[in-house]
């Protein structure tokens, strides 16, 4: 095949694959943020023989060692009954009085596209998506799950309230069982607790087990970019692994491995926003995952279990964190849970990115400018080792007809042309490479940038000027990534001409193709490129022009 015909199908072939890509992100979603009816049928099934292994906790720590409790996922009478309507400033859930599990969540400050009015939904229960936060009490001689009475349907914060609290309440058994939840403020952690009073003559035993339970639906809140996306499964940590991830694949298949630890949480993770069990630091908790009886990846754990005497009183509880993957909440809620906020392997280059670029928010009050100041102070960070690449690239380009010389001279031998152009480095002092230290210096900047952006909740939704309303998509009308490919294209002609014309008809052809690659990149990593390549520009002229006036720059060409 013609060269020429090679380099032109690159980049169309990399157009229609994104083409692609964008089509099935646009109109290939389906909607999940259907709001719960709020009275809710049962569909009569009987609880199946045997029990549902929904809530059963493994016997041990070892693999696969899960024994069935007995604790049905149905409720034992046909009867409907009506979902608990809980609203606060930050959360909209709906609670299921049957085993008291939260089966619906929105966030009321985050909207589920820009321009809509519909809040994002994290937890639902229907036809196209199954996600619930499911919480449980193992109670001696109670073999299902616990069916609750509210004292009311509608629960609000008040405008002058800062605490919320839902009592269900149950009896089981001659124990009086309340299931409370504390909703604050400003907070998406709701503290979920069991208060017990054991009214018999004999001790009982009880435990809490915290489930989330999720299937394989894809993320709602998932932006594809040339097919990277953010990580969707489960996570654990412990005091000694901090922060592990687990695949849905992985639990399906059984592969995750038991353990005890002393606190910990477990959490279900997506694109911006996590779920969250977080049980007491203090206490020793078995960390497990399974599928439940509707294959569902079950991502859980049990606290310890806790004896109750006869006329005694008892409380277990947990934190439930339902909301953005905002590091400063997240660090409220459980040590190491702000780990949520992955930034991939380079997370230590990321981490120090996005602290910086917080306290520039702090300042300047937008996203998109705090942005642009970061990279600028990138930018002065690497200038020493820029400058040094661009003062290589500047004698190389007015030494360029010597090499050109050389080239027509040895052309015919490989070997003695090599040998001369070492010698004309070495004497020109021209490191043929130095060109290529800006790039590798800045590729892992680029990198870390690019995971920290596409993780950062702040940049969802938030506006930088003109045509850019939300940093975290694609410019709509794509003029930052045509505006980085121009920056980019002379940036190229500031850069000697390479000696090899086929190098240098693809090196013409880079800023076309990486245009492709940033269509539908996000706009606050566009932005970043265009400054940085603006800034690199304005650099390189300065240090280019210096060289090509400096009268010692090509006093040893044309030695033979």
């Amino acid at each position: 095949m013609d060269v020429k015909r090679l380099l032109l199908l690159i980049p169309l072939a990399v157009l229609a694959y994104l083409l692609v890509v964008q089509w099935n992100q646009d109109y290939g979603q389906t909607s999940y943020d259907s709001t719960p009816e709020m009275t809710q049928t049962s569909n009569g099934a009987p609880a199946s023989e045997g029990g549902s292994d929904d809530l059963s906790v493994p016997s041990t720590s070892a693999p696969q060692a899960a024994i069935d409790e007995g604790m049905s996922d149905s409720p034992s009478s046909t009867a409907s009954r009506d979902f608990i309507a809980v609203t606060t400033d930050v959360l909209d859930v709906r609670i299921d009085p049957f085993g008291g599990d939260i089966v619906y969540a929105a966030l009321p400050q985050h909207k589920l596209t820009l321009d809509s009015e519909r809040n994002y939904v994290l937890l639902s229960d229907n036809a196209t998506r199954s996600y619930v936060a499911r919480s449980g009490l193992q109670l001696d001689g109670q073999s299902s799950r616990i069916t609750f009475t509210p004292e009311n349907t509608e629960y609000r914060l008040g405008n002058d309230e800062q605490e919320l609290t839902v009592d269900l309440t149950a009896e089981v058994n001659g124990v009086d069982v309340i299931k409370r939840l504390t909703f604050e403020r400003g907070s998406y952690a709701v503290n979920v607790s069991y208060y017990l009073a054991n009214n018999t003559d004999e001790p009982v035993s009880a435990r809490f087990i915290g489930q989330l339970a999720r299937d394989n639906s894809p993320d709602p809140s998932s932006g594809v970019a040339m097919g990277m996306s953010s990580y969707l499964g489960a996570a654990y940590s412990s005091p000694d692994t901090r922060y592990e991830k687990v695949d849905f694949d992985d639990i399906q298949r059984g592969r995750f491995e038991n353990r005890e630890a002393q606190g910990g949480w477990v959490a279900i993770i997506q694109h911006y926003f996590v779920s969250a069990w977080a049980p007491a630091q203090n206490q020793q908790n078995l960390y497990y995952a399974t599928t439940d009886s509707s294959n569902r990846n079950v991502a859980a754990f049990a606290g310890p279990v806790t004896s109750v005497a006869a006329e005694g009183e008892a409380t277990l509880g947990a934190t439930l964190y339902m909301g953005p993957k905002v590091q400063e909440y997240l660090e409220q809620v459980a040590p190491n849970l702000r780990l949520t906020v992955d930034y991939g392997w380079l997370w230590f280059i990321a981490n120090p990115l996005f602290w910086l670029l917080d306290k520039i928010h702090d300042v300047v009050g937008n996203w998109g400018w705090s942005i642009v100041l970061l990279t600028v102070l990138v930018k002065l960070a690497l200038f020493p080792l820029s400058a040094k690449a661009y003062k290589s690239m500047a004698r190389m380009r007015k030494l360029g007809p010597e090499m050109q010389r050389l080239k027509e001279l040895y052309g015919d031998d490989r070997q003695k042309m090599s040998q001369e152009m070492m010698k004309f480095y070495q004497k020109e002092k021209i490191n043929p490479l130095g060109g290529c230290l800006p790039i590798l210096i800045q590729m892992p900047v680029f990198i870390a940038l690019y995971w920290m952006l596409l993780e950062s909740v702040e940049l969802r939704h938030a506006p930088f000027m003109l045509w850019i309303q939300d940093l975290s998509v694609k410019d709509p009308y794509f003029i930052l990534p045509i505006l980085m490919g121009v920056s980019m294209y002379v940036q190229q002609l500031l850069n000697p001409t390479p000696p090899d014309p086929m190098q240098a008809k693809i090196m013409k052809m880079l800023p076309i193709i990486f245009t492709f690659f940033f269509l539908w990149f996000p706009a606050g990593l566009v932005i970043y490129w265009v400054v940085n390549n603006i800034i690199s520009v304005a650099q390189q002229y300065v240090i280019t022009r210096n060289i090509e006036k400096d009268p010692n720059v090509g006093k040893g060409m044309r030695t033979k």
